[in-house]
């Protein structure tokens, strides 16, 4: 059960250092701090203003004013008709385990059916074994190769998860 401390919101302007500094700090955690990924990704400092794209929603999840996680679905360029991508996924140490990813992770396939998506995809490491058996447990699928133009070259496992076959 999720602490009722806890709530989730929309990203704001004033959490965007905070939440690139927790996003900076779990890719240095899993020695993942590498080119190609969100980690060297500039946008990671404004993503306040990345998600104001039309068809782009980034979740917050705060406690006692701290934010502990976010996580998110981005209208990436190059992606097929109807397909979004889930985006930024990530906890602070202390709060993993205890259902707040899986939390953000259904806020996030909620938002894209609310905004008529049929399909999400996702990139992610083998390091991220954890978030990658909570994508399972969601229903995505692993996919052969990349999809659209994120950027992050440096990811080499992608997912896929048909958002019809979710109620």
């Amino acid at each position: 059960m999720i602490n009722s401390n806890i709530t989730f919101r929309h990203i704001e302007k004033k959490d965007n250092k905070e939440i690139a500094d927790l996003i900076r700090t779990v890719f240095r955690e899993f020695k993942i701090n590498r080119p190609g990924t969100v980690y060297f990704d500039p946008t990671t400092d404004d993503l306040y203003t990345l998600f104001q794209k039309h068809g782009s929603i980034y979740w917050i999840a705060v406690e006692d004013g701290k934010i502990i996680g976010g996580c998110g679905i981005y209208a990436t360029p190059g992606l097929p008709e109807g397909c979004s991508e889930l985006v930024k996924l990530y906890l602070s140490s202390a709060h993993r385990g205890k259902g707040i990813g899986r939390h953000l992770l259904e806020k996030s396939i909620e938002s894209a059916k609310k905004s008529g998506y049929s399909q999400l995809y996702l990139e992610s490491l083998p390091e991220l074994d954890k978030a990658i058996g909570l994508y399972e447990k969601a229903g995505f699928k692993f996919i052969s190769g990349p999809l659209g133009n994120s950027g992050h070259f440096g990811c080499n496992i992608w997912m896929l998860l048909n958002l019809h076959n979710i109620r």
